[in-house]
Protein backbone atom coordinates (compact mmCIF):
# COMPACT_ATOMS: atom_id res chain seq x y z
CA UNK A 1 0.00 0.00 0.00
CA UNK A 2 1.40 3.51 -0.75
CA UNK A 3 0.03 7.08 -1.06
CA UNK A 4 1.08 9.97 -3.83
CA UNK A 5 1.34 13.14 -2.89
CA UNK A 6 -0.73 15.94 -4.80
CA UNK A 7 0.82 19.70 -4.96
CA UNK A 8 -3.17 20.90 -3.97
CA UNK A 9 -4.50 22.16 -0.54
CA UNK A 10 -7.75 21.20 0.65
CA UNK A 11 -10.48 23.49 2.05
CA UNK A 12 -10.39 21.57 5.00
CA UNK A 13 -6.83 21.03 5.64
CA UNK A 14 -3.27 22.57 4.39
CA UNK A 15 -1.47 18.86 4.17
CA UNK A 16 -1.26 18.19 -0.11
CA UNK A 17 -4.23 15.17 -1.35
CA UNK A 18 -3.09 12.40 -1.61
CA UNK A 19 -4.46 9.23 -3.36
CA UNK A 20 -4.27 5.75 -1.59
CA UNK A 21 -2.74 3.46 -4.05
CA UNK A 22 -4.27 -0.11 -3.27
CA UNK A 23 -5.96 -3.29 -5.06
CA UNK A 24 -8.88 -1.25 -6.62
CA UNK A 25 -6.42 1.35 -8.90
CA UNK A 26 -2.88 -0.06 -8.79
CA UNK A 27 -3.00 -1.35 -12.42
CA UNK A 28 -4.32 2.15 -13.16
CA UNK A 29 -1.60 3.88 -11.26
CA UNK A 30 0.87 1.71 -12.73
CA UNK A 31 -0.65 2.63 -16.39
CA UNK A 32 -0.13 6.28 -15.85
CA UNK A 33 3.64 5.89 -15.74
CA UNK A 34 4.08 4.01 -18.92
CA UNK A 35 1.97 6.19 -21.66
CA UNK A 36 3.95 5.27 -24.16
CA UNK A 37 2.58 1.80 -23.89
CA UNK A 38 -0.82 2.82 -24.78
CA UNK A 39 -2.37 1.78 -27.67
CA UNK A 40 -2.01 5.08 -29.82
CA UNK A 41 -1.37 6.57 -26.77
CA UNK A 42 -4.60 6.73 -25.44
CA UNK A 43 -6.19 5.98 -22.39
CA UNK A 44 -9.67 5.63 -20.66
CA UNK A 45 -10.41 5.82 -17.18
CA UNK A 46 -13.57 5.17 -15.33
CA UNK A 47 -14.72 4.38 -11.71
CA UNK A 48 -17.28 4.47 -9.63
CA UNK A 49 -17.70 8.18 -7.50
CA UNK A 50 -15.59 9.38 -5.12
CA UNK A 51 -12.66 7.09 -6.21
CA UNK A 52 -10.17 9.29 -6.96
CA UNK A 53 -9.99 9.49 -11.10
CA UNK A 54 -9.83 12.69 -10.92
CA UNK A 55 -7.12 12.68 -8.59
CA UNK A 56 -5.12 10.41 -11.10
CA UNK A 57 -5.64 12.58 -13.84
CA UNK A 58 -4.22 15.32 -11.87
CA UNK A 59 -1.06 13.67 -11.36
CA UNK A 60 -1.12 12.53 -14.87
CA UNK A 61 -1.58 15.86 -15.92
CA UNK A 62 1.68 16.71 -13.98
CA UNK A 63 3.55 13.90 -15.95
CA UNK A 64 2.99 15.72 -19.16
CA UNK A 65 -0.69 13.97 -20.42
CA UNK A 66 -3.60 15.50 -21.49
CA UNK A 67 -5.92 15.07 -19.67
CA UNK A 68 -10.00 15.46 -20.54
CA UNK A 69 -11.94 15.15 -16.88
CA UNK A 70 -15.69 14.40 -17.46
CA UNK A 71 -14.69 13.29 -21.08
CA UNK A 72 -18.44 11.52 -21.28
CA UNK A 73 -20.17 14.63 -21.32
CA UNK A 74 -18.15 16.47 -23.75
CA UNK A 75 -19.25 16.96 -27.19
CA UNK A 76 -18.44 14.04 -29.01
CA UNK A 77 -17.31 15.94 -32.03
CA UNK A 78 -14.67 17.90 -29.89
CA UNK A 79 -13.31 15.16 -28.46
CA UNK A 80 -12.51 13.22 -32.14
CA UNK A 81 -11.00 16.55 -32.71
CA UNK A 82 -8.66 15.92 -29.46
CA UNK A 83 -8.49 12.44 -30.14
CA UNK A 84 -6.66 13.84 -33.62
CA UNK A 85 -4.79 17.03 -32.23
CA UNK A 86 -2.85 14.55 -29.76
CA UNK A 87 -2.25 12.14 -32.39
CA UNK A 88 -0.77 14.52 -34.40
CA UNK A 89 1.12 16.21 -31.67
CA UNK A 90 2.37 12.80 -30.22
CA UNK A 91 1.18 13.75 -26.96
CA UNK A 92 -0.47 10.59 -24.56
CA UNK A 93 -4.12 11.61 -24.24
CA UNK A 94 -6.34 10.27 -21.12
CA UNK A 95 -9.77 10.43 -20.89
CA UNK A 96 -11.63 10.11 -17.68
CA UNK A 97 -15.18 9.01 -17.44
CA UNK A 98 -17.69 9.27 -15.14
CA UNK A 99 -20.03 6.72 -17.25
CA UNK A 100 -19.62 2.84 -16.24
CA UNK A 101 -20.15 1.55 -18.97
CA UNK A 102 -19.39 4.84 -21.58
CA UNK A 103 -21.61 4.74 -24.34
CA UNK A 104 -20.53 5.97 -27.56
CA UNK A 105 -22.73 7.84 -30.17
CA UNK A 106 -20.20 9.25 -32.85
CA UNK A 107 -18.91 5.59 -34.63
CA UNK A 108 -15.47 6.78 -35.39
CA UNK A 109 -15.12 8.05 -31.80
CA UNK A 110 -15.74 4.87 -30.67
CA UNK A 111 -13.66 2.99 -32.69
CA UNK A 112 -11.17 4.81 -31.59
CA UNK A 113 -11.59 4.94 -28.07
CA UNK A 114 -12.27 1.23 -28.22
CA UNK A 115 -8.90 1.04 -29.22
CA UNK A 116 -7.42 2.99 -26.39
CA UNK A 117 -5.91 1.11 -23.55
CA UNK A 118 -9.10 0.85 -20.96
CA UNK A 119 -8.33 1.58 -17.29
CA UNK A 120 -10.96 0.75 -14.54
CA UNK A 121 -11.01 1.58 -10.39
CA UNK A 122 -12.03 -1.67 -9.04
CA UNK A 123 -13.60 -2.36 -5.00
CA UNK A 124 -11.08 -1.34 -2.91
CA UNK A 125 -10.28 -4.29 -0.24
CA UNK A 126 -10.11 -4.15 3.71
CA UNK A 127 -6.56 -2.67 3.13
CA UNK A 128 -7.25 -0.14 1.36
CA UNK A 129 -10.27 0.57 3.18
CA UNK A 130 -8.40 1.09 6.31
CA UNK A 131 -5.77 3.73 4.19
CA UNK A 132 -8.71 5.45 3.11
CA UNK A 133 -10.39 6.16 6.65
CA UNK A 134 -7.42 7.03 7.80
CA UNK A 135 -6.59 9.59 4.95
CA UNK A 136 -10.13 11.05 4.65
CA UNK A 137 -9.80 11.63 8.76
CA UNK A 138 -6.51 13.55 8.09
CA UNK A 139 -8.39 15.86 5.52
CA UNK A 140 -11.03 16.87 7.92
CA UNK A 141 -8.43 17.59 10.84
CA UNK A 142 -10.37 14.57 12.55
CA UNK A 143 -8.38 12.36 15.00
CA UNK A 144 -9.50 8.78 15.21
CA UNK A 145 -8.61 6.49 18.14
CA UNK A 146 -6.39 3.73 17.64
CA UNK A 147 -7.98 0.69 15.67
CA UNK A 148 -10.30 2.71 14.08
CA UNK A 149 -9.34 1.43 10.67
CA UNK A 150 -9.38 -1.90 11.79
CA UNK A 151 -12.82 -1.83 13.19
CA UNK A 152 -14.04 -0.17 10.77
CA UNK A 153 -13.08 -1.46 7.46
CA UNK A 154 -15.04 -4.57 7.43
CA UNK A 155 -18.22 -3.04 8.40
CA UNK A 156 -18.24 0.51 6.25
CA UNK A 157 -20.18 -0.31 2.82
CA UNK A 158 -17.54 -1.37 0.18
CA UNK A 159 -17.59 1.81 -2.10
CA UNK A 160 -15.63 4.97 -2.10
CA UNK A 161 -18.70 7.59 -1.57
CA UNK A 162 -19.78 5.21 1.25
CA UNK A 163 -16.36 5.03 2.96
CA UNK A 164 -16.14 9.23 2.74
CA UNK A 165 -19.61 9.31 4.00
CA UNK A 166 -19.24 7.22 7.66
CA UNK A 167 -15.64 9.77 7.77
CA UNK A 168 -18.01 11.94 7.38
CA UNK A 169 -20.70 11.41 10.11
CA UNK A 170 -17.99 10.22 12.56
CA UNK A 171 -16.74 13.68 12.01
CA UNK A 172 -20.11 15.38 12.59
CA UNK A 173 -20.95 13.54 15.40
CA UNK A 174 -17.83 14.16 17.22
CA UNK A 175 -18.12 17.63 17.06
CA UNK A 176 -21.67 17.49 18.12
CA UNK A 177 -21.39 15.39 20.89
CA UNK A 178 -17.90 17.23 21.66
CA UNK A 179 -16.21 13.93 22.77
CA UNK A 180 -13.28 12.15 20.96
CA UNK A 181 -14.28 9.45 17.92
CA UNK A 182 -13.73 6.67 20.07
CA UNK A 183 -15.98 3.14 19.83
CA UNK A 184 -19.37 4.85 20.81
CA UNK A 185 -18.95 7.19 17.99
CA UNK A 186 -17.76 4.75 15.13
CA UNK A 187 -21.08 2.67 16.00
CA UNK A 188 -23.34 5.91 16.10
CA UNK A 189 -21.79 6.36 12.42
CA UNK A 190 -22.43 3.36 10.95
CA UNK A 191 -25.85 3.04 12.28
CA UNK A 192 -26.33 6.75 10.60
CA UNK A 193 -25.28 5.52 7.53
CA UNK A 194 -25.77 1.60 7.11
CA UNK A 195 -28.62 0.95 10.04
CA UNK A 196 -28.77 -1.20 12.86
CA UNK A 197 -25.61 -3.74 13.09
CA UNK A 198 -28.27 -6.45 13.31
CA UNK A 199 -29.81 -5.44 10.21
CA UNK A 200 -26.74 -5.14 8.59
CA UNK A 201 -25.70 -9.15 9.24
CA UNK A 202 -29.45 -10.38 7.86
Amino acid sequence: MSQIALPLTLRTSTDPERIVIGNANRAAYDALQVPQDWPFKTAVLTGPPRSGKSLLGKWAQGHGIVVIDGADREDETQLFHHWNAAQESGEALLLISDAQPWEISLPDLRSRLGAALQLEIGVPDDDMVGQLIEVIAQQYGLSLADGAAEYLAPRVERSFAGIENLVRQIDRLSLERKAPATMSIWRAALNATQGPEQARLI
